[in-house]
């Protein structure tokens, strides 16, 4: 008769074979405590851009450089866009759903940031198209790309 296995072994199974790093686990715990606050954020939208601040201030550069730089093209070229956090990410929404987020590269230990996009964004062409973009600096020629994709992806 196979061993009947409790969900305590399942668990170390699991985390023997690839399971969630403890980055990603941190990032579900930061959500999780996200969706808490979230309605006190709604109501509050200048609390939600300190608590993105705050979380930008924490980052090591060169990630904090281009946060700072990436939230100041958002409110300047895309006023429309709410910050909030996302996953302890900074992240910009639109009507509650979040449209573009910036996932540094220090928070899973990669080599770069990355710009991200939601099926939120319009930026469809033709049947395939990039939605994450790697960053490993902010020059005027990323700036002004990433300005185009945010008009495009308002629609």
């Amino acid at each position: 008769m196979p061993e009947r296995r409790t969900s305590a072994s399942r668990n170390t199974a699991v985390d023997r074979t690839g399971g969630f790093t403890a980055e990603e686990r941190a990032a579900m715990r930061e959500r999780a405590q996200e969706l808490k606050a979230a309605r006190r954020l709604e109501k509050d939208p200048q609390e939600a851009e300190r608590a993105v601040l705050a979380k930008i201030a924490e980052l090591a550069q060169p990630d904090r450089a281009m946060a700072e730089r990436l939230h100041s093209l958002v409110r300047t070229h895309a006023p429309s866009l709410s910050p909030r956090l996302w996953y302890g990410m900074p992240a910009y929404a639109r009507d509650g759903h979040v449209l573009c987020f910036l996932q540094p590269g220090g928070k899973f230990k990669a080599r770069y940031a990355t710009l991200g996009f939601t099926d939120r964004a319009h930026l469809d062409e033709g049947t395939m198209w990039p939605t994450t973009f790697a960053l490993t600096q902010l020059g005027a020629e990323e700036e002004a790309r990433i300005v185009s994709l945010l008009r495009k992806a308002l629609g």
